[in-house]
């Protein structure tokens, strides 16, 4: 399939994936979201495992920022060196947004947990992109890409301040990159071997979603460790799986 037809399709994606967002009444915060499963508190820390989980996003930033500054990211694409770096720094600013909203939940902590995320979020996709279709495409995209990740934060924030919380902007930023990547690994071909990296991360992506939605189950199930903490885990295992990537690939 010529490349044009290729970027058709995934425009189009685009296009009705953003039209159906907004088609649908503004998306408020639960505020039963912040009512987790494990509420415990250990060593004076509130809701500890779902604090101390956060830890191997700190662990993994740290490596892969490392990484890729001492330009020994050997299984990636020279181009894209600056994508991969905001990836790992948003995975470790993540590790400290996240354990501070899971110490002190709620919608006004949240933001420092959802702003890092979308770093990650965006500098992932724009370097999947630059990856499988083009490093110059990659490189136009990648500072809008990040801008509307954050906008789409603090207009949740805002919203919710206003008495009018609307997440359809933070959803987007979210899921249309999961819904684009593997349509991206089908269609195109990347410059790099062993796609299967990229495979591991959205399927660690999709259980760590799942462990979410599965808190209160998998607590009672355990009754050590919840479902949310195991999806702080699961998710850290995705972002070491593109570590392992920027290291084996060639």
């Amino acid at each position: 399939m010529p490349t044009d037809n290729r970027l058709k399709i995934l425009l189009a994606i685009i296009a009705v994936t953003i039209i159906a967002i907004f088609s649908i009444d503004p998306i408020a915060q639960q505020s039963s979201y912040h009512d987790f499963a494990d509420q415990h508190r250990m060593l004076g820390i509130a809701n500890f495992f779902n604090v101390l989980s956060n830890l191997p996003f700190v662990i993994i930033g740290i490596m892969g920022i490392r990484l890729v500054a001492v330009r020994q990211a050997t299984g990636g694409l020279a181009e894209l060196r600056t994508m991969y770096l905001t990836f790992f720094i948003g995975v470790l600013l993540t590790g400290f947004g996240s354990a501070y909203y899971h110490y002190q939940p709620g919608n006004q902590s949240m933001v420092w947990d959802r702003l890092p995320m979308t770093i990650a979020f965006m500098a992932l996709f724009s370097a999947i992109v630059g990856e499988y279709v083009s490093t110059q495409l990659a490189q136009k995209l990648f500072a809008p890409l990040l801008f509307f990740g954050a906008v789409s934060v603090i207009y949740w924030y805002v919203t919710e301040l206003n008495g009018h919380g609307d997440l359809r902007a933070y959803v987007l930023v979210q899921f249309l990159p999961v819904l684009l990547i593997p349509l991206i690994l089908w269609l195109f071909e990347s410059k790099l071997n062993n796609g299967k990296y990229i495979w591991g991360i959205i399927g660690a992506y999709a259980a760590s979603k799942l462990m979410e939605l599965f808190d209160a189950g998998l607590y009672g199930a355990f009754g050590l460790i919840s479902g949310h903490s195991l999806k702080h885990l699961t998710a850290a295992f995705g972002a070491l799986i593109f570590y392992w990537a920027l290291k084996e690939r060639r």
